[in-house]
C-alpha cells in the first residue's frame, strides 16, 4: 500500500510533543530575563486651565521699544505639580510674543498683553500651550491712570446743628485732583523681573520628567 506524503505527515508519529516542549520552557523560566515597560510617556496627565507658573523674566520687554509680535522668553523658578506629579521642572524655558499694545495717552498708560505659546523641558522636549503673563486686570499688563496733570483748590465748610438751625464755622481750603489728567507712560517689564504665567487652557502633558 502507497504511503501519501500527506498522509505521513498527519500521523501521530511526525506530530511535535507539545506538551513535552512546554514542560522545557517552562524549566527555563529563571534563564529568560525581567521585560519592563517604562510606561510614563505613554500615561497623561492634564495641566488643567488656570494653574499658574512663577517665571522670571530673562530680556527687557517694553511698549516703547518692541513691536506687536515681538518674541519673549521667560524660566521657570520652581518645580510644578500637579498631585504628586512633577509636571513642570525648574528651569523650564518658556516661549511667547506680544500680542497686542496700547500705546500711553492722556489720562492712561501704555498697556500690552503677553501671549505664552510653548515650553521646553531642561531635557529639550516641546509642548505646545496657551498662556499669559498674569495679571488681576484680564492679564493686561500696564494700562492704569495717570496722576492728575492740576490740583484745584477747593473749600471743605465746617457746620454744627445747633438746636433748629446750622451754623457755619468757615471753611477750610483743600487740594483736588482736577479734571485733568498727565500723559501716560510706556509700560516695561525689566529683565529678572519676576511673575506668574497663568495656563488659560488645559494642557494633556505625555512627557514626565523623572522625580
Amino acid at each position: 500500500m502507497c504511503v501519501y506524503a500527506d498522509e505521513k505527515a498527519a500521523t501521530p508519529q511526525n506530530q511535535p510533543n507539545i506538551r513535552k516542549e512546554s514542560q522545557i520552557q517552562g524549566s527555563n523560566q529563571d534563564n529568560l530575563p525581567d521585560v519592563k515597560v517604562n510606561l510614563r510617556d505613554e500615561t497623561g496627565v492634564e495641566i488643567p486651565a488656570g494653574i499658574v507658573v512663577p517665571v522670571i523674566n530673562m530680556q527687557e520687554v517694553s511698549t516703547e521699544t518692541c513691536p506687536v509680535g515681538y518674541k519673549v522668553k521667560f524660566v521657570a523658578t520652581n518645580d510644578l505639580f500637579v498631585g504628586d506629579i512633577k509636571v513642570i521642572p525648574e528651569d523650564t524655558t518658556f516661549y511667547g510674543y506680544i500680542e497686542k499694545i496700547n500705546e500711553p495717552i492722556v489720562g492712561t498708560n501704555a498697556a500690552m498683553k503677553v501671549k505664552i505659546t510653548k515650553f521646553v523641558f531642561p531635557d529639550g522636549h516641546e509642548q505646545n500651550i496657551k498662556a499669559y503673563i498674569y495679571t488681576t486686570n484680564n492679564n493686561v499688563i500696564g494700562g492704569e491712570l495717570t496722576a492728575p496733570a492740576e490740583w484745584v483748590k477747593m473749600p471743605h465748610y465746617q457746620d454744627t446743628y445747633q438746636g433748629i438751625s446750622w451754623i457755619h464755622r468757615g471753611a477750610t481750603l483743600q487740594l483736588r485732583p482736577g479734571g485733568k489728567r498727565s500723559m501716560g507712560a510706556h509700560t516695561k517689564l525689566p529683565v529678572g523681573e519676576r511673575h506668574l504665567i497663568i495656563f488659560v487652557a488645559p494642557v494633556n502633558l505625555t512627557h514626565i520628567t523623572e522625580e
